[in-house]
């Protein structure tokens, strides 16, 4: 195959793989998504449901199923505990049975504040399982009692000790509730009993196919070990982790124990949801958190914490990438702002690479018509043909690879971005500009995409090609319209970067052909002096 055919072809792809990637977003993995409909509004229906099919049995290392304990979700309140972050409570089965965020930007469609414990979901935060299946039935029908009906942790923490008598059996659980949204939990037996003791199944509020949703290790070598939703088929046990997080794309519920470890089984329920117990026998201690995955909280806790949020491949230069946003938006005030210099700075540290490609697409333009005078003279001959043109690649300095070979550098960079601005709730109810009030969802007036189509038409108008498949013109053509289709459903701080991003490349391409025409004017000059 000749190299011109080779390099056509992996541009193609290039193009290929950033439309295939947000399609696949849009139109498979989107039919997961579930939309913002927790809220305290809601928690009657939600209490209302049918939920004695809940069958709440400790998990087995063989996977071997054991006497079920049928629990009513519904369950009475016994505190209710105001907090900074959340406002929530406890039932009588010591599980948190709502937890409501309090700021103004957590809200769903609604215009209802959004509860992170979904009534239908089993388990609850905090709730135990016993390995012996007649103390575990019993466990689901024996209340807790507390030892306060109201707690106030909006200034200082407060402790919550709940006890259950269970016959030979004493549990007590000595919670102290923190205001930035963290717990300590103690779990004390009077006697030897094994037990499973779960965060809770993760918040169900924003589940969507362009992200994560699952749950996530840390062990303690600081590797991370992902068990996204469907992907457990039996129960894992896994030793020594310091954090077990489930997660959705925004939210989170998980334990931490950075000294004594946590010993874990993964498992999944019946809809293929992975779930997080830590197992224990008679005593139990974690620290543990409920919430947003905001930077600045989790690492206010604890900065080990950073590794709940989690980019997926790109997780090693999405890290990064967002710090340095976020420093961008400590200057700026303003995270539209912060995308936007962040793209430009972006694209002036790869300059050097997009230069280069630039300028071997615009010499491999000068070089088309004899390129189609050798293809028209060697046609029965493709060996003479790959030898003439790469003599003529040769003899002209070009490198035929050079125009693509820089552009899957850059991939990796654009996607970890991408994951970066689908990721970040920071930007959730970030103002932009006078019609974008909320980064993280799409554009109202579909104005950044329709822009981002339109300069993406314009860029392929000034960019050097030397297509001679009559398809992959075509391809090409038709490619801004694509993504101004993808895009008018994805955030609006993603689309505010594709949008900048297509800019600058649109300034630097056509600053390449003018520098390259001047260039050529001036070699053409001295032809013309040497022949005088």
């Amino acid at each position: 195959m000749e190299q011109l055919s080779v390099q056509k072809r992996i541009f193609i792809a290039v193009l290929l793989t950033f439309a295939f990637f947000i399609a696949y977003d849009y139109f498979y993995l989107s039919k997961f998504q579930v939309p913002e409909n927790n809220a305290t509004g809601a928690l009657i229906d939600k209490q209302s449901r049918n939920t004695e099919a809940l069958v709440n049995e400790a998990p087995n290392a063989k996977n071997d199923k054991v006497a079920p304990a049928k629990a009513v979700n519904k369950r009475n309140v016994i505190t209710q505990i105001k907090g900074k972050i959340a406002n929530f409570s406890i039932d009588d089965l010591g599980r948190i049975n709502s937890y409501v965020l309090n700021e103004s930007k957590y809200k769903n469609d609604d215009k209802m504040q959004i509860d992170l414990v979904d009534l239908s979901k089993s388990p609850l935060p905090l709730e135990m399982r016993f390995s012996n299946p007649d103390l575990n039935e019993l466990a689901f029908k024996t209340p807790y009692v507390a030892s306060a009906s109201n707690l106030d942790i909006t200034k200082n923490e407060q402790n919550l000790v709940l006890t259950q008598n269970l016959g030979d059996v004493l549990v007590t659980k000595n919670i102290t509730f923190y205001p930035n949204g963290s717990y300590k939990i103690s779990v004390q037996l009077n006697k030897n009993a094994e037990f499973f003791i779960s965060p809770g199944s993760r918040p169900s509020i924003v589940v969507d196919g362009y992200t994560v949703h699952g749950v996530l290790i840390r062990k303690d070598d600081e590797s991370l070990k992902m068990f996204e939703d469907g992907d457990v088929d039996s129960n894992e046990n896994i030793q020594n982790a310091n954090i077990a997080a489930a997660s959705d794309r925004y939210y989170t519920t998980f334990f931490y124990d950075f000294t004594n470890k946590l010993n874990l089984v993964i498992s999944s329920d019946s809809d293929k949801v992975s779930q997080i117990f830590a197992k224990a026998d008679k005593t139990f201690e974690a620290g543990g958190f409920i919430g947003p995955k905001h930077y600045d909280l989790l690492t206010g806790i604890d900065k080990r914490l950073s590794d709940v949020i989690e980019y997926g491949w790109f997780t090693f230069i999405s890290k990064p990438m967002f710090g340095f946003l976020k420093w961008l938006h400590n200057y700026t005030g303003n995270w539209g702002w912060a995308i936007v210099i962040m793209t430009l700075i972006v694209r002036a540290i790869l300059y050097p690479l997009s230069y280069k490609g630039m300028l071997s697409m615009n010499k491999m333009k000068d070089l088309a018509p004899k390129m189609k005078e050798l293809q028209a003279r060697y046609k029965g001959d493709p060996k003479k043909l790959q030898t003439s043109m790469m003599e003529l690649y040769k003899k002209n300095n070009v490198n035929p690879m050079g125009g693509c070979l820089p552009i899957l550098l850059q991939v990796p960079i654009f996607f970890a971005i991408y994951r970066v601005l689908l990721n970040a709730i920071e930007l959730k109810g970030a103002e932009w500009a006078f019609w974008i009030h909320d980064l993280s969802v799409k554009d109202p007036y579909f104005i950044l995409p329709i822009t981002m189509g339109i300069l993406m038409f314009l860029q392929q108008k000034i960019t050097p090609t030397n297509f001679t498949d009559p398809m992959q013109e075509k391809i090409m053509k038709f490619l801004p319209l694509i993504f101004t289709f993808f895009f008018m459903a994805f955030p609006a701080g993603l689309t505010l970067y594709w949008t900048v991003n297509n800019l600058a490349s649109i300034i630097q391409q056509y600053t390449i052909n003018k520098m390259f025409a001047k260039h050529k004017a001036a070699i053409k000059e001295e032809k013309n002096e040497s022949r005088s």
